[in-house]
């Protein structure tokens, strides 16, 4: 339990969507390539409800799922915003809390530049 303590918040769950799986796939590769995450993950098709200028809209999105330490978030951001092609990407960032300590230490390894 105090293990688990000590690393709560230091790793994060971040998620964003694309509007094709080309892009997702673009966008995990380039974030895993830059060292912003240890890993990214493209979930099958998914279906967004949301309304944009005045209308509901429902669109096909695929979500990419990253893990990553919380001090790359910052970075993380800043790279997803510049490269996405939305205009306002969803970027969500999530603490985790605890896990296994093999896999949090290894994500922070895979995240230094």
């Amino acid at each position: 339990m105090a293990e688990e303590r000590e690393h709560a918040g230091a790793h994060v769950r971040v998620e964003t969507t694309s509007d094709t799986r080309e892009s997702a796939d673009d966008l995990a590769r380039s974030v895993v390539d830059r060292r912003l995450v240890a890993c990214a993950q493209v979930e099958a098709p998914i279906t967004s409800y949301y309304r944009w200028e005045g209308d509901i809209c429902a669109d096909q999105e695929w979500r990419v799922v990253m893990k990553t330490a919380r001090d790359r978030l910052p970075d993380l951001v800043e790279h997803l915003r510049s490269v996405h092609s939305y205009d306002v990407p969803e970027v969500i960032a999530v603490p985790i809390e605890g896990g296994n300590r093999a896999y949090l230490d290894w994500l922070v390894e895979e995240t230094r530049p």
